[in-house]
């Protein structure tokens, strides 16, 4: 039987601090990430299911906060569920570097002794969680989509999907302590702030001296020319036909896609016009794409062209024509000259 819950209650009446440390292994840690200056949302969704399998168990949760002038986010860390942070503190560890913050947590690890450790599957965590496991000799469940706890022999259950989300599994790692996991960004809700939480902050000794730093980063914000997105990849998708009138009417269709972050694409007509490539042409001798959105510009949409969009989402058609097959198939209508409503459409976006 645990009986863990018994700590906060003999704290609240003695007054006397946490105790981390002891031969077995207890508390459950998260090690938060930063971006700008603020905690990753990533974070805060590891710190919302720490509270929760804390709370589970009778046990506290740690959070770790590696970098350089990092005190400020502690108390933050604290108001989402923490009753400890502990910070390692150095210059070289402002920009993320392997070999260091490994050697940082595993240390931390050794002399506190996490029962579980929870870390964000992003790029950094996605990097570092198994290279700290493999030098603390632990399990690592990655890219969890649930955690659950097996009560009976406090076995931290990690769920996670492959084949593209179409079969799941849930592993556990009964022998290796602490017990790792990756939390998927996006699968986990992000716990109510609670200003009035109360906890400690401690800052930790860091040593590197024999560590070498291993990346050299540079400008994050130097401009990349990224490759252009295929259509049949494409999320929002602007269409246009003959219906745009001529080149400088269907230069309105890509504004229009422009400002919603969309791709440019056509029918047949808009082909024959010029106006688009082959790789462009939706519908039946072209692409069937499955956007989420889908906005048809002066389209009259007969069926070798439905054809192609079928799939969509959302269906937008602007035709002067009520009649036209494609309003008959959308979810939204707009009777109008496409030459005028898009100007407006334009117009109340840049609002």
């Amino acid at each position: 039987m645990d009986f863990s819950y018994l700590d906060e209650v003999m704290e609240e009446a003695t007054g006397a601090p946490i105790q981390p440390t002891g031969e077995g292994y207890r508390n459950i840690w998260v090690v938060a990430e930063t971006s700008g200056g603020a905690l990753l949302p990533a974070t805060l969704e590891a710190m919302g299911q720490a509270r929760e399998l804390a709370d589970q168990i009778g046990t506290y949760v740690f959070a770790i906060l590696i970098g350089s002038h990092m005190e400020p986010l502690a108390r933050e860390l604290i108001a989402y569920g923490a009753e400890r942070v502990l910070i390692a503190e150095d210059a070289a560890l402002a920009e993320y570097q392997p070999e260091a913050y490994v050697h940082v947590l595993a240390g931390l690890v050794s002399q506190y002794r996490p029962e579980i450790l929870l870390l964000s599957a992003t790029p950094m965590g996605n990097d570092l969680a198994p290279r700290l496991a493999q030098r603390l000799g632990a399990g690592l469940i990655s890219h969890c989509i649930a955690l659950e706890l097996d009560m009976s022999e406090r076995l931290l259950l990690g769920t996670f999907s492959i084949l593209g989300g179409e079969v799941f599994h849930t592993f556990a790692c009964p022998e290796a302590r602490p017990q790792m996991a990756t939390l998927e960004p996006g699968s986990f809700r992000v716990p109510r702030r609670d200003a009035h939480h109360s906890g400690e902050v401690q800052k930790v000794d860091v040593d590197l001296t024999d560590v070498r730093e291993k990346l050299t980063w540079e400008d994050m914000g130097t401009t990349v020319d990224l490759p252009a997105v295929p259509l049949s990849k494409a999320w929002i998708v602007v269409s246009a036909g003959r219906g745009m009138g001529d080149a400088a009417g269907f230069a309105l269709v890509v504004r229009l896609a422009e400002a919603l972050g969309g791709v440019v694409a056509g029918s047949r007509g808009a082909l024959d016009k010029g106006w688009i490539g082959e790789d462009q042409v939706v519908g039946a001798g072209g692409q069937f794409i499955s956007p989420d959105l889908y906005v048809a510009c002066g389209i009259s949409g007969d069926i070798y062209h439905y054809f192609g969009v079928q799939t969509a989402k959302f269906v937008v058609a602007i035709n002067p024509d009520p009649e036209a097959p494609i309003m008959k198939v959308a979810n939204v209508a707009v009777v109008g000259d496409a030459l005028l409503v898009i100007p407006a459409i334009i117009a109340g976006l840049g609002k």
